[in-house]
């Protein structure tokens, strides 16, 4: 301090005072740097802890377990049967009137995220007319052709990684969806996934006749479906997984032992939350999944994520 002799009594007390916190901030920088390296050291210790803890999964040899994956807006971006509606009316199966009845719920689809069971009724029973007295076979090959126009490009990566990874475990995977059934193996052979339950429409002799089998394949329909597959495959369902963006497929999710949430509507974000199920969101790429996920399937997501998607997604935050 004798340096600031030449200084006034008040300068080298302000001057003092200036050195004594410099010197005090310094000293705190020093201990909170310990601190935090501590700390960090603690939560890597507790990381790895939970990490061995927890088995790995999905359980490579396991014939007891499967994985059922719902399709829109899990799998693939938007709807199935919006997107085949496009392709039928590329072929003139229906008029100009009908395809913007479609393009306007598969925008409104997009922008909601959800699904809203008067759209998705009026979109099948739109189906349901256009493919009346068309042959099945026909339909099946034109799926063929639709799935590489307009659907190929809108699976998530992501999601598509977690079903790989079921694939690679040595494990059946099956999409379940209200999308017609025929879409539904068209999308999974393409996937090469072991198959998917669909809503069933009525033929005769390979003609559609315009009516269902039943109902459609939505909500607890799902769970009843994955239950009698299930008893038919000889699975165990508390070592099976599902995975749905839809608050409506609860029933299915909570059938499994390991239930994900995949990009999901705001109720089944919170439901998942309160029972500490796992969530997965792809639209934003802010969660790569943690099961058998190369890196860069995060990164493909981010890409696939369209504006309308991740607008909506940061308004419920």
């Amino acid at each position: 301090m004798a340096a600031l002799g030449w200084l006034t009594p008040r300068r080298r007390s302000a001057t003092a005072r200036s050195v004594l916190a410099g010197e005090a901030s310094a000293e705190a920088a020093r201990k909170s740097e310990q601190e935090l390296h501590e700390q960090y050291e603690q939560d890597q210790k507790k990381a790895k802890d939970r990490k061995d803890a927890e088995p790995p999964f999905p359980v490579e040899g396991d014939d007891k377990a499967a994985a059922f994956f719902d399709l829109d807006n899990t799998v693939m971006q938007g709807a199935a049967i919006f997107h085949f509606g496009r392709g039928l009316y590329k072929r003139k199966f229906f008029q100009r009137q009908e395809l913007f009845r479609f393009a306007w719920q598969q925008a409104w689809f997009r922008l909601a995220g959800v699904e809203d069971p008067e759209h998705m009724q009026d979109a099948r029973d739109s189906a349901l007319s256009i493919v009346k007295g068309h042959r099945v076979s026909e339909l099946m090959s034109i799926g063929e052709e639709i799935y590489d126009e307009y659907m190929a490009e809108r699976i998530w990566p992501g999601t598509r990684a977690l079903a790989q990874a079921h694939l690679d475990a040595g494990q059946k995977v099956w999409l379940v969806t209200a999308a017609p059934v025929e879409i539904a193996t068209v999308i999974a052979r393409r996937l090469g996934l072991t198959g998917a339950l669909g809503t069933v429409a009525e033929s005769v002799d390979g003609v559609y006749t315009g009516r269902l089998v039943g109902e459609p394949l939505h909500g607890p329909a799902k769970a009843e479906a994955v239950r009698a597959l299930a008893t038919a495959e000889n699975l165990d369902l508390d070592r099976c997984a599902a995975y749905s963006d839809s608050h409506n497929d609860i029933p299915m999710l909570s059938l499994v032992g390991h239930p994900y949430a995949i990009n999901p509507d705001s109720k089944l974000r919170k439901h998942a939350r309160e029972r500490d199920w796992r969530l997965r969101d792809y639209r934003t790429g802010r969660k790569a999944a943690k099961v058998g996920i190369p890196a860069a399937a995060g990164v493909g997501a981010l890409a696939g994520g369209t504006a309308a998607a991740i607008a909506v997604h940061r308004r419920r935050r």
